[in-house]
């Protein structure tokens, strides 16, 4: 019986926190606002300079020191009062939890203090209390908002910050306290001056003094972190903010933070010399590009830096040594045929092109940098990573041949660059079936065996082929395997079609499939 009534018991009082979290949750948000307008209207200072508070509290708001015996009541409210003396730089203070690591509390009470350079917490709010721990705010912290997931598994509203060394991540019980927090910390990241790094500060030397050869060279010579290295890199060449992805959409793909993923970036790089199959780990480093937008201006600067040389490496480098270099090369062929970088790093790469063609004095380098300041002039966004066909094209810096069917059992094989458009794959088939003429529209057609779909004239056909190979990876066995077929789009003129006419065989073809449904969208 005994047992059971216990049982009782913690039931209940689960039950009752649950009823609280979602009915009582309101009023004590209302008390909140109250206690914030009415501290904002005695003391007259700005938002972010409200005192916070978050006494003990029962399920109707009201405080409370239950269990508390009497004669130490007194003791408490005495050493309440005894709070820290005022602080101009203080903008936010008051009782938060924190999620600690380690015992068998999972979360400890501290009092926090925001000031207008770092996120402290204390011991308590006494004036000699022990400071217990320090993150320090830059523009590179971030912070993750309270979140209805979270309070629905916890009851508590949470806010994550994440800085350089160390993360904090702090419960409230009240939602309002828990995004006024997040919003005065926030507030502080914005106010601070943007973080460079070393690199940045020496791409901007260099951009100054681009004119003055023996400038750069020296600039090049003093600073290892714009060479060629071996050794693995332990932090990002750019600023990323601190943090997870854990609340983006790319939470799912097993991705780390940005500055971590960085790190792995360049660790992959380094992979790429001893490979044996390097297109695998091409197509993986691509992807984690397409999928992470930020790493691309990264990979850029590795890529740089692992493809500089300098004078005296240049003067001791002799045509018969095998060139440790020339992957990342082929990486960055690819790069530049997938991925345009911003405005800043694009001038660096141009700069890096140039100065390689001078100074090189291997012929396969110098045809890179000449193919990768080609193909910029051309790169837009492309969808998909290159195929596999197309970075084996692009490692050899040539064309790829593309399969294009047309009515009939006929099929004639196009080259196509990276950037080649469906609209020039549908001129090129014109002009080789002799219907340029034609005053008949033209277009390119995804097909298989169940459907088919007009492709865009302004679509870039590698990411149609590379689709195809996706597809087919999936399921390889499937009867249902895509291609082009280039076929009639509009009929504008069937007066002037003559039987003889290869064009009136496509119009046959087409009309048959229509008929024996064959050509029927499903």
């Amino acid at each position: 019986m005994p047992l059971q009534g216990l049982c009782w018991l913690v039931c209940c009082r689960q039950g009752f926190s649950l009823l609280a979290r979602d009915h009582g949750e309101k009023e004590e948000e209302e008390s909140f606002e109250l206690r914030n307008q009415d501290e904002h209207t005695h003391t007259g200072r700005g938002q972010l300079e409200v005192t916070l508070s978050q006494p003990t509290r029962t399920a109707n708001g009201t405080p409370c020191l239950s269990g508390v015996p009497e004669e130490k009541r007194s003791l408490i409210t005495l050493k309440s009062k005894m709070t820290m003396d005022e602080d101009p730089e203080v903008l936010v203070k008051g009782w938060l939890l924190r999620e600690v690591q380690g015992g068998w509390l999972r979360q400890r009470r501290f009092w926090f203090v925001l000031t207008t350079d770092s996120l402290d917490y204390y011991s308590g709010p006494e004036r000699d209390a022990r400071r217990q721990g320090t993150l320090v705010l830059t523009s590179l912290c971030s912070v993750l908002w309270p979140d209805k997931h979270t309070y629905k598994q916890t009851g508590y509203w949470s806010l994550t910050v994440y800085g350089r060394k160390h993360c904090y991540r702090l419960f409230t019980k009240h939602y309002n306290e828990a995004v006024h927090w997040a919003c005065a910390v926030q507030k502080v990241i914005d106010s601070k001056a943007p973080v460079e790094t070393p690199t940045q500060l020496l791409i901007r030397d260099i951009e100054e003094n681009k004119f003055n050869p023996e400038v750069v060279e020296h600039i090049y010579e003093h600073n290892p972190i714009l060479r060629y290295t071996q050794s693995p890199l332990y932090a990002p060449l750019l600023p990323f903010p601190y943090g997870s992805l854990h609340h983006t959409h790319m939470a799912g793909k097993g991705y780390m933070s940005i500055r971590e993923e960085a790190v792995r970036l360049f660790n992959c790089l380094q992979q790429l010399e001893s490979a044996r199959e390097p297109i695998p780990l091409i197509q993986g480093i691509l992807q984690t590009c397409l999928d992470l937008r930020p790493l691309r201006d990264e990979l850029y600067c590795q890529l740089i830096k692992q493809t500089s040389v300098t004078n005296s490496h240049v003067q001791t480098q002799t045509q018969t040594q095998p060139n440790p270099q020339l992957r990342y090369w082929q990486l960055l062929t690819c790069m530049s045929c997938t991925f345009l970088p911003s405005c800043s790093i694009l001038r660096y790469l141009r700069f890096h092109l140039k100065r390689v063609q001078s100074l090189s004095v291997d012929p396969e380098v110098e045809s890179y940098a000449s193919f990768i300041a080609q193909a910029l002039e051309k790169t837009r966004g492309r969808e998909c990573v290159p195929s596999w066909e197309e970075i084996q094209g692009l490692m050899g810096r040539q064309e790829i041949l593309c399969t294009v069917h047309y009515p009939g059992p006929g099929c004639c094989q196009i080259p196509i660059t990276s950037h080649t458009t469906a609209n020039e794959v549908v001129r090129q088939m014109a002009e080789r079936l002799g219907l340029q003429d034609s005053r008949n529209t033209f277009a390119l057609f995804e097909q298989n065996s169940c459907w088919e779909k007009a492709i865009g004239g302004s679509t870039i056909i590698a990411d149609v082929i590379t689709r195809f190979e996706n597809l087919s990876a999936k399921d390889p066995d499937s009867d249902c395997q895509c291609r082009l077929c280039f076929k009639l789009y509009c009929l504008l003129d069937t007066d002037s079609i003559s039987t003889d006419n290869i064009e009136y065989l496509f119009l046959y073809e087409q009309v048959k499939q229509q008929e024996t449904g064959g050509d029927e969208q499903k």
